[in-house]
């Protein structure tokens, strides 16, 4: 986990301070997390999160040294105006089976009543309501990439205003949107890298055009294009999701 986060050369600790692509924040340093999916058997996935700057938290150094997973999210997190600063309200958010990043915003006051009976959010921050919309699609039996896609089309249809750049994976597949905000990916032999912003100077990153979906997985990755409209070009159900 220390050379996908803390070793690059602009990793998460210098993007933190001194992001260089992105749109809205220019600083995110209200809390930080990691979450992976362990080696070997199935299991839970496991996500650490902390309400402080990165380089504040001396015993994640070390934690990251000594963990190697087959999947690992980091995030770094600037809280919308008025939302709280917990450990709770930080990204990746998990319901064992699925990790979720936020790089966005949201109202929850249009969109609060989507909830469905049975579930709360951990927390009162709009990124925390967002991935239990997401637990609530995949608990309906939805694919991965069709819970994201509907719910961003969802949400983006109650709020004009949102910022729905979502991160989500199950270990075994990642699904990013761009909306509003910026990201890119890079191939390697042994995986996918899929980021906010290049975390070194890798001529290899390619940058994903606005309002579309990164999907990748072991056959490949596919960029598709998002429609406002409610008619995003998925593959049908049974189909695969990755070129």
């Amino acid at each position: 986990m220390a050379e996908l986060i803390l070793q690059p050369s602009y990793g998460l600790p210098h993007q933190a301070s001194r992001p260089r692509w992105q749109n809205i924040d220019l600083v995110n340093r209200d809390g930080f997390g990691a979450g992976w999916f362990p080696l070997g058997e199935p299991a839970p996935a496991i996500s650490y999160r902390r309400a402080v700057p990165m380089e504040e938290d001396a015993a994640f150094p070390a934690l990251a040294a000594r963990t190697s997973a087959s999947c690992v999210i980091g995030a770094v997190r600037g809280a919308s105006p008025g939302m709280p600063i917990e450990a709770e309200a930080t990204a990746p958010f998990t319901n064992g089976g699925c990790l979720l990043s936020l790089n966005g915003h949201l109202d929850r006051e249009k969109t609060a009543h989507l909830l469905e009976p049975g579930y709360a959010p951990e927390s009162t921050c709009d990124s925390a309501l967002l991935a239990t919309l997401l637990w609530q699609r995949l608990d309906s039996g939805q694919p991965l990439e069709f819970a994201v896609v509907g719910l961003l089309e969802t949400i983006a249809g109650l709020d004009s205003n949102a910022c729905l750049n979502m991160l989500a994976t199950d270990g075994a597949q990642i699904v990013a949107t761009t909306w509003a905000e910026t990201l890119c990916y890079r191939t390697e032999d042994d995986g996918v890298l899929v980021a906010s912003e290049p975390h070194d100077d890798d001529p290899g990153w390619i940058r994903v055009p606005d309002r579309h979906v990164v999907v990748a997985d072991a056959l490949g990755v596919a960029v598709r294009p998002l429609r406002d409209d409610g008619l995003s070009e998925l593959p049908p159900l049974a189909g695969d999701s990755a070129a």
